[in-house]
């Protein structure tokens, strides 16, 4: 049997509000979410054996964990025996790097998730769905939606259907941002930013007034985070910039490819050992 190839595209958050913390220590937040083309590639093939294998390999494969989101996700699967107590040989090529914001992991599980849904005709409903990705991550219930941009608040999530494509130039450093360092370091709560009645909804100034809460102790955490913004802001061409997630990478939007294209060679020459890579939005 041949190997099904599927995608597992990165998101990016364009607004991020931390509202209030819940009484289970976790945050309620709303985010305004788009999917990239930037994407890892996840292999699947049914084998004879008596356990699933999971491999990861390519640039961002280094230090992911035995108990990472497609683990956690198969167990459950296992467990429920949603997949016929089938066994699967699943390689996944990392191009998205791992605590960076883009949510790469969490979109590895939906992916697969979303194929087994598929493959085996299971009709599970939104609840069954939520809980399931729940036990995996919070970001994963995301990634079980086809591209579109998203807001999310409250496990809840709206829909509005963006008519263009944007152009982003990413840049990550050599370290990495633990998501619950970030939260843990949060001490002011927000109001919600985002109206989708508003007639400039997803234009660019609407966007440009939009902010990610995280960014405040992700940068007094990480001062070089806040380097890169302002060094980024003050290029030519650019709409805005903004960490993305609870970081490390930092996003400058720009009008045309070609912008983010001459921003790049500047950063790249600038930050000579970071992830520097162009992007867009689908």
């Amino acid at each position: 049997m041949n190997f099904i190839k599927i995608n597992s595209n990165a998101k990016v958050n364009l607004s991020l509000t931390v509202l209030k913390k819940l009484k289970s220590k976790f945050h309620k937040i709303e985010s305004l979410i788009s999917f990239l083309d930037l994407h890892d590639e996840i292999f699947l093939k049914k084998i004879k054996n008596k356990n699933h294998k999971i491999l990861f390999y390519g640039k961002f494969s280094k230090g992911i964990s035995n108990n990472n989101t497609v683990s956690k996700l198969i167990k459950i699967l296992d467990k429920k025996k949603l997949i016929n107590n089938d066994k699967y040989l699943i390689k996944i090529k990392k191009n998205i790097p791992h605590r960076s914001g883009l949510g790469g992991g969490s979109m590895n599980a939906a992916a697969v998730f979303k194929y087994f849904l598929k493959k085996y005709n299971l009709k599970l409903n939104k609840t069954e769905i939520f809980k399931i990705t729940s036990k995996i991550g919070s970001d994963t219930i995301i990634g079980m939606h086809k591209n579109s941009t998203i807001k999310l608040g409250n496990s809840k999530i709206k829909f509005a259907k963006i008519k263009r494509s944007m152009n982003l130039l990413l840049i990550k450093p050599s370290f990495g941002c633990s998501t619950k360092s970030i939260y843990s370091n949060v001490k002011t709560y927000s109001k919600s930013q985002i109206n989708f009645n508003n007639n400039k909804f997803l234009s660019n100034k609407y966007l440009f007034n939009l902010s990610n809460d995280l960014e405040k102790p992700a940068f007094k955490k990480y001062p070089k985070l806040k380097k890169i913004k302002l060094f980024m802001e003050n290029l030519d061409q650019i709409l805005f910039s903004r960490m993305t997630g609870s970081g490390s990478t930092i996003i400058g939007y720009f009008k045309s490819k070609k912008d983010c294209q001459n921003a790049q060679k500047i950063l790249k020459k600038k930050y000579k050992n970071y992830w520097c890579i162009l992007s867009k939005t689908i």
